[in-house]
This record gives C-alpha cells, structure tokens and sequence, in this order.
C-alpha cells in the first residue's frame, strides 16, 4: 500500500482506551501516533505486548496550535457532526493523519477548523475511542490495500488481485511527447 498514515487523539480521559489504540494502530502499520493536549506516558502502558512504544514514532503537541505534520499529510478528524461524511463514502487520502476526540467529550472546535476533512462512523452512538479508531484503519487498509474482490455469495471464490500493468519508462513517454510538440510546430 502506498502513502502512510498517523492516529491520535486531542486529550484523553482513559489513557488505556489511547494505549489500546496505539497498539492496533501498529498492528495496522501506522506511522507515527500523537496526542493532542493530553495527560498520556506511553512508556507507562503495562500491556504493551506489540513493543509500540519501541516502534513507532510518537508525538506530544501540548496544543493544536504547537501540531506539526509532515507536508501533504491531510489532517482527518473523526467525529460525529452533521456536515461529517459518513466512512464509508470517504476517499482516504495517500497521506492523512486521523484525529479522535477523547472518551467523554468531542475533538475541540479549533481543531475541528484545522482538518480537511471530518469523517464519522455511521452507528446509532458514540463508540469507544480504541474501537472508532481501530474501525477506520481497517477501512484504510481495505480500501486502499490490494486484495481480491469479495465474492459474491458467501463460500464463493475469491476475485484475483489484478497483476500490476507497468507502461513504457517515462524517458520514453517525454520523448514521444516532444516529436509529436516538434511535429505540430512544423506544420
């Protein structure tokens, strides 16, 4: 899968729910985890068995104005707010950074402001903040992940992942590109 993508959270009121997504975000390949004015040690976790705290890049911004995310990283908020378009109808961006609000409460107006996108989970209530998470770094994963398609009745075979078609080099497709501007010009 191409691109790379970060998970975090603005506060926390349960550093376990945090600690419990950090870990599945590195079952999910993340590549970087963050907070977001939020009281959390990840090198207090007790049940870290993936080794996270060791493996990927974790960040502390003390507010949303101190965030920093690498350029072209989109920032994707994931709350349940009217004008949020619902997950499975998101584009997942090749390079995005998603963002939850703590347990008990919704990610900050300001922060709110800052994403480019809000994105919510369609379910009758408010999940868990490890579950919200970890249900949009599977949808990541399946939709911009390479896999067969399903099949169409349960039992069914499986649709081949489709083998990658490579072009002509690219000198080549520049070359052609200035005999045809060279040709034009002549006429």
């Amino acid at each position: 899968m191409r691109g790379y993508f970060g998970i975090g959270v603005e506060g926390v009121s349960k550093p376990m729910n945090a600690g419990n997504l950090f870990r599945t975000a590195h079952g999910f390949g993340a590549g970087f985890v963050f907070t977001i004015d939020a009281n959390f040690n990840p090198n207090l976790l007790k049940s870290d068995t993936s080794d996270m705290t060791g493996q990927v890049p974790f960040y502390r911004f003390e507010n949303v104005e101190s965030m920093r995310l690498p350029d072209q990283c989109s920032l994707v908020g994931i709350e349940l707010t009217e004008d949020a378009v619902e997950l499975p109808s998101f584009r997942h961006p090749r390079t995005a950074a998603y963002v939850l609000g703590m347990e008990r409460g919704s990610l900050s107006p300001k922060l709110i402001e800052c994403c480019d996108h809000v994105v919510k989970i369609p379910t009758q209530f408010s999940l868990n903040l490890a579950t919200a998470g970890a249900i949009v770094m599977y949808d990541r994963l399946t939709t911009l992940g390479r896999f067969g398609g399903r099949p169409i009745v349960p039992g069914g075979p499986i649709e081949p992942v489709p083998e990658n078609e490579f072009g002509e080099p690219i000198w080549k497709k520049k070359e052609r590109r200035r005999q045809k501007q060279a040709n034009r010009n002549e006429t």
